[in-house]
């Protein structure tokens, strides 16, 4: 029988959307081969505000795009992990810091505060997880009518807005892209804001985080179905695209719970060897049962190679 050692795992490697993600897997990776967690022409900063975790990731030139899998430019990440507690208080606190960052995001990268801005709310409305965009362009206050035909009424800290909900190719048998562009040339909007759902590589994310970039965005990469760009390169005005992952793979769902699993198990052996008698149940960040004491899960947790493989044997050696 083929040694597992051999297997071809390529097929089967974990997708996602967010530039934060694909750092720490491209890190996880120079610390098997190389054991450095340097990841050459990517810059990385973070903050913590109020259980409200701020990450920049800044892919500087096309070393680092090749080391992360990124186009090279501007990623913010904004992690709330309490927005599972649906605490309207939070909610809106975290509502304030995206407008805030999004603001110096948009001071950063040149944008104007009287430019016209487009909204193209990408996604399917038909399918719960690819309708963010167009739910997002429901709840958009549009004002580039006003602009027009009432001028003197617009009060000041107002800019000229449409949004627009273009649909998916499968709905319109034209490309996103193509129809954003015919857009473009009658509106005539000094930069787009495009809003998508994302993939991620962790259940934990899921509803719970938000990127922003300045690198556009494809159509359809959530599900694995890229279509032609929405960027500066492809429609000649500035694009800021905003995500949230709201879809996983089956590979990340089946990872997550085998991590669990070994977490869960070598966390049990761990408090038996040091005679520890309080027990409490792993569970993902933000995640909060009520009925049983939780602790946060920590990928520390995590028997070695000796102990997974003599947890889940063959499996617990492909592992990691």
């Amino acid at each position: 029988m083929k040694d597992y050692k051999e297997l071809d795992l390529s097929a089967y490697q974990i997708r996602t959307d967010l530039a934060l993600e694909a750092h720490q897997m491209a890190v996880e990776k120079k610390e098997k081969t190389e054991k450095k967690q340097v990841i050459h022409g990517v810059e990385l900063t973070e903050e913590e505000m109020d259980g409200i975790r701020i990450t920049k990731v800044h892919v500087q030139n096309e070393e680092g795009a090749r080391e992360i899998g990124k186009l090279p430019g501007r990623y913010l990440t904004i992690e709330a992990q309490a927005l599972r507690r649906k605490d309207t208080e939070f909610q809106n606190k975290v509502t304030t810091v995206l407008a805030n960052q999004l603001h110096q995001f948009m001071e950063e990268i040149g944008i104007d505060v009287d430019a016209k801005c487009l909204i193209v709310g990408l996604g399917n409305w038909n399918v719960t997880p690819d309708a963010l965009g167009p739910i997002v362009v429901e709840n958009i206050m549009v004002t580039s009518h006003l602009f027009r035909l009432a001028p003197d009424d617009v009060q000041e800290g107002f800019r000229s807005v449409s949004a627009v909900s273009p649909g998916v190719l499968g709905i319109t048998g034209i490309e996103t892209s193509e129809i954003v562009q015919g857009i473009i040339s009658q509106a005539k909007p000094d930069f787009i804001i495009a809003v998508d759902a994302l993939a991620s590589r962790s259940i934990e994310r899921v509803n719970t985080t938000i990127q922003i970039s300045d690198t556009g965005i494809n159509p359809g990469s959530g599900v694995g179905n890229k279509r032609k760009a929405i960027s500066k390169e492809e429609l000649g005005v500035p694009v800021i695209a905003i995500g949230v992952p709201t879809v996983v793979d089956a590979v990340s769902i089946v990872s997550d719970s085998i991590d669990f699993v070994l977490g869960h198990l070598g966390k049990e052996m761990k408090d038996q060897r040091e005679g520890t008698n309080a027990r409490r149940s792993l569970a993902p960040g933000g995640m909060n049962f009520g009925f049983m004491k939780n602790e946060r899960f920590n990928p520390e947790h995590i028997p070695d190679e000796e102990g997974r493989k003599m947890i889940l044997g063959l499996v617990g050696g492909l592992m990691r």
